[in-house]
């Protein structure tokens, strides 16, 4: 019961620590300011500042400036990547610091454990440390990775509808980026937030070419990086873009049904398991339940 307890307490600390790093939470942007050391506390709190960023928050800015400069710059900078991919959630630092706190509870609920036990170390208990880090170190990880996951299947959901939608209205006259405007205003999720931050840097001067390059880096999903490539490719070529892009969406809709008897092909593999572990063992008890009994009962000396 108290392996569970701690299980239990470890899992609404993860919780916690996710609810501190929400993108609109004032407690993250306190805490990346802090992080960034655009303004650094003072004795007297000013005002508006919670006793939570007083503190909690504030001790962790000197350390996470130190596991920034331990941590090698390939692994800073693939972190950045997957909270690009992820739609910026937060900054590094804050990730920094998220990690931080879970690896220090998940460090200091086996310690209350064994605390509260008694008792030597055995090999038993320094499993269960290894596991709880492993646990603290991991689990952030997996919560990054699983929203960029989500994130992507999003987009490719938006995108077979979203091209065709393009490809109509560069065919009835509109441009690449007023139709990438009509889509980014009739399409609803990220890739639509990902069409406007495009289309604002546009206008903000920056080429074509460049912000469609970046609109495929943010997204990471295949089919649109292939879709970015074509439309640049094209106007190198100086082809029609109307062209390309119905030729893109065909190719888009195909792979939607690619994909879709995929799932349909997989589905078969994924009911082994519940069949033989749920359905089986009941078919088998009320078939040869009945037989079984009645054998019993003829032979009851056998």
């Amino acid at each position: 019961m108290l392996i569970l307890a701690t299980i239990v307490a470890a899992a609404a600390v993860f919780v916690f620590i996710l609810g501190l790093s929400g993108s609109d939470s004032p407690v993250r942007l306190r805490l990346q300011a802090l992080v960034e050391g655009a303004s650094a506390p003072t004795q007297e709190p000013r005002e508006g500042q919670s006793l939570m960023e007083r503190l909690i928050l504030s001790p962790f800015r000197t350390p996470v400036q130190l596991l920034q400069h331990m941590l090698p710059t390939t692994m800073l900078t693939r972190i950045e990547e997957r909270l690009v991919l992820a739609g910026e959630p937060m900054t590094v630092s804050a990730f920094l610091t998220m990690q931080l706190i879970s690896v220090g509870a998940f460090i200091a609920l086996p310690l209350l454990l064994f605390m509260s036990g008694g008792g030597g170390i055995s090999p038993l208990r320094l499993l269960v440390a290894v596991c709880f880090i492993v646990a603290g170190v991991m689990l952030p990880q997996l919560w990054l990775r699983s929203r960029v996951s989500a994130r992507q299947r999003l987009i490719i959901k938006r995108l077979p509808d979203a091209f065709d939608l393009i490809t109509t209205c560069v065919e009835a006259g509109l441009g690449l980026d007023a139709a990438m405007s009509r889509v980014a205003e009739k399409v609803e999720g990220p890739f639509a937030d990902e069409l406007r931050r495009m289309l604002r840097d546009i206008s903000l001067g920056k080429m074509r070419r460049d912000a469609l390059i970046e609109l495929g880096d943010r997204t990471g999903v295949p089919d649109l990086v292939s879709f970015v490539n074509a439309v640049i490719q094209a106007e190198q070529m100086g082809s029609s873009v109307g062209t390309v892009l119905r030729v893109q969406a065909e190719q888009l809709r195909v792979r939607r049904r690619q994909r879709a008897e995929e799932q349909a092909y997989k589905a078969p593999v994924k009911m082994i398991f519940p069949l033989i572990l749920c359905i089986f063992p009941t078919l088998f008890i009320v078939i040869l339940g009945p037989a079984v009994i009645t054998i019993m009962n003829d032979f009851p000396g056998g």
